[in-house]
Order: C-alpha cells, then sequence, then structure tokens
C-alpha cells in the first residue's frame, strides 16, 4: 500500500465507525495502529473549546502494540491519568468543573515528575466523565507503511485540538495548564516533605495523599 492510499484509509477509517468505552474492550483489535477520540456536543462545551470543523476528534494518538491496550486499556482506565497524557490533558481543562485534585504518580516515592496524577475520587469522576462523552474510533496499520508518518499526516489534516505536536500550530493554552499543574504539584511537595523514605509504610503514604491534594486543589485552581 502506498503513503497515500495510507493516509487515505487512515483518515476514512477515523471517520468512520465508533465505539463506546464498554463495547471497545471486545471491538477494537489488539493491533498496532491510530486511534480517535470524538466528544459530543457537551465535551467540546465542557473543555471550553470549538471544533474547527464538522466532526473533528478531539484526540488522535498511535499504539505501537496494541489499540486494545492503549486506548482502550490506558487512556480510559481509572488509576492511569499519571501515564496517559491524554487524561492529564483532559483532567487539567476539567479541573474546576469536576473538581480534580493533582497528587504525586507515587507519593511514598514521588519522582521529581511534572506529570501528575489524581486522587482516586477525582480519577473515578474523569473516567466517568469519557465514558459519558467520548466514543473512539480506529485504524489499524496498514503492512509497509510507518506508523509514526503516517500519524504525522492525519494529525496535521485534522488538527485535533488535544494534540500537542504535529498539527502545524502552537497550542499554547493546552501546553500551559497541565504544565502549570505539574509544577505547582511539585513546588507543594517539595514545601510539604512528601518526599518519604523508600520503606514509607503505606498509611502514611495514604495521609499524606491528603494532605497534599487539599492543598493542591487551590495550586490547581490558580492556574
Amino acid at each position: 500500500m502506498s503513503f497515500e492510499s495510507a493516509v487515505a484509509q487512515a483518515l476514512a477509517d477515523l471517520a468512520g465507525a465508533r465505539h463506546i468505552r464498554r463495547d471497545a474492550t471486545q471491538r477494537v483489535p489488539k493491533s498496532p495502529g491510530l486511534y480517535a477520540f470524538y466528544g459530543d456536543e457537551k465535551a467540546w462545551s465542557d473543555l471550553d473549546l470549538s471544533p474547527a470543523f464538522n466532526d473533528q476528534p478531539l484526540y488522535v494518538g498511535k499504539a505501537e502494540r496494541s489499540l486494545n491496550g492503549r486506548d482502550v486499556g490506558t487512556h480510559f482506565t481509572t488509576g492511569k491519568t499519571g501515564s496517559s497524557t491524554v487524561r492529564r490533558s483532559l483532567a487539567a481543562l476539567l479541573a474546576a468543573q469536576l473538581d480534580l485534585v493533582a497528587v504525586p504518580r507515587n507519593v511514598a516515592r514521588p519522582d521529581g515528575s511534572a506529570n501528575y496524577s489524581l486522587d482516586a475520587a477525582g480519577d473515578d469522576r474523569l473516567s466517568g466523565w469519557m465514558e459519558e462523552r467520548l466514543v473512539l474510533a480506529t485504524w489499524v496499520k496498514a503492512k509497509d507503511v510507518l506508523l509514526e508518518e503516517i500519524e504525522t499526516a492525519v494529525l496535521l489534516r485534522l488538527r485535533p485540538p488535544l494534540n500537542l505536536d504535529k498539527v502545524g500550530e502552537p497550542r499554547d493554552r493546552l501546553r500551559r495548564a497541565p504544565r502549570c499543574l505539574g509544577e505547582r504539584l511539585q513546588n507543594l511537595v517539595r514545601r510539604r516533605g512528601v518526599a518519604l523514605a523508600g520503606d514509607a509504610r503505606v498509611a502514611l503514604a495514604n495521609r499524606r495523599r491528603s494532605d497534599v491534594g487539599a492543598d493542591s486543589r487551590q495550586e490547581w485552581l490558580s492556574c
């Protein structure tokens, strides 16, 4: 398959059949490819975003190994915010509305990363919002094409507003929001001395998680 044909097929498939979360587990293939998240009208409103054209996806990503594992197993799963860029982007834009609280990905062993997770209740609320408002479409990688090259061409064509790179524009607001929250959380961790010894007990870690969460709400909302 030629590059142009692969891009055309990817665009067609990503604009085609879509699945809600509970159906995606059974229907999304365990193959490499691209995936697209689409939001309903309220999703766009909640995120304070406006589509550039009719039926524009909110986000497009690639799965190097398994579409089922990446878009279903990670992005839609509670507890995965620390390892999901799209969940962190959604969290940053929905923080006030969903009353989300940023916490270190591992309170017992903070790694100094600006990537953050959410407290358990907030992570559940984010997952619930995603399941209610988002659907996904997929394209399975064709043989003899480079996934990254197809992804780049698709992103330039669709320009999904939650993607930061390869979209031909700076996306300053979206870059600023998660980075601001991550940096403020790092400051909170340093101020409150959350960096615990490696053998810290779980109970202490949980208590510190609650302490950081309470303060981080104010830091979060001030971004």
